[in-house]
């Protein structure tokens, strides 16, 4: 494993030898822009593994993306690798179907300090909770990106990262009323502490989330990329370019359902996704906005 072929991987082609705030937020936006957040693996009969180098080779090498266990922890080892200050966090999901957070920690985030700041990396939320840069560790304060606003709150005995949106325009009417619109303008996200976690700590959760029947990941096959005009998904046979128009306060999905037959065509075509095995795309009921 070596810092320059991930930066290749990336399409960083700058110098780090400044550990600065500008050099993390370019190598944060790369990141997203060129690594998919996807669960592939999980449905095409792979074991998803939370060892670095599988890692690296698969995401670095192998022309695939991962989820946050494996895009944040490759995410993390590179801060490392670069020498910025770098602390593992576990987060747990907010669901909106109970209205609270998760139980359990499942998933991993890291918090960077440069110059005495605190930041929130993340790299691997997908669709339009993905944040392009690092946010500031500061409660309450707006940070507005090309998704929204975001606001990391302090709520005592946890950070809640939340955000402010836009109203959907689906411009396919077959889709207007699909359950893979969100419609809620304000949302919560998730919710942390500042607790070191190191890799064990998701080892039970990594299993989980790709054996159990009513995970959202079993239940549901999950690539999204970044674009510079908002993001690409395919959630199981339904594929959608989200376009951003904050001006007009909306964002404009277009929606489509692929045939089983382009599937690995639109994968490779983009998300520059390259499938070792024969993908079958899943999407069971399961609450999941894009």
């Amino acid at each position: 494993m070596n810092l320059e072929e991930y930066f290749k991987r990336i399409g960083f082609h700058g110098s780090y030898e400044k550990l600065d705030l500008a050099t993390l937020k370019l190598i944060h936006k790369q990141h997203v822009m060129s690594i998919p957040f996807e669960n592939l693996s999980i449905h095409c009969g792979e074991k998803i593994i939370m060892d670095l180098e599988v890692i690296f080779n698969k995401i670095v090498r192998s022309s695939r993306g991962g989820w946050c266990l494996e895009n944040n922890f490759l995410f993390g080892w590179v801060l490392r690798e670069m020498g910025y200050n770098t602390t593992t966090l576990g987060s747990r999901v907010f669901y909106s179907t109970v209205n609270d957070f998760g139980p359990d920690d499942t998933h991993l985030i890291n918090k960077v300090v440069i110059d005495g700041k605190a930041y929130i990396t993340d790299v691997s939320f997908g669709v339009s909770s993905q944040v392009w840069e690092p946010l500031e560790l500061i409660s309450g304060k707006d940070q507005p990106q090309a998704a929204g606003v975001f606001r990391l709150i302090d709520k005592g005995d946890m950070w809640v990262l939340e955000k402010t949106g836009r109203k959907p325009e689906v411009v396919n009417p077959e889709f207007a009323s699909s359950s893979l619109v969100n419609r809620k303008e304000k949302k919560q996200i998730y919710g942390f502490t500042l607790v070191p976690r190191d890799a064990d700590h998701f080892f039970e959760t990594s299993h989980t989330l790709q054996t159990d029947p009513s995970s959202l990941f079993t239940n549901k096959s999950i690539c999204s990329l970044q674009t510079p005009a908002g993001f690409r998904a395919l959630i199981g046979w339904t594929y959608s370019e989200v376009t951003y128009k904050p001006v007009e306060g909306v964002d404009v999905l277009d929606m489509r359902d692929i045939p089983d037959d382009e599937i690995e065509q639109i994968l490779k075509e983009n998300f520059n996704v390259k499938l070792q095995k024969k993908l079958k795309p899943e999407n069971k009921k399961a609450c999941y906005t894009i």
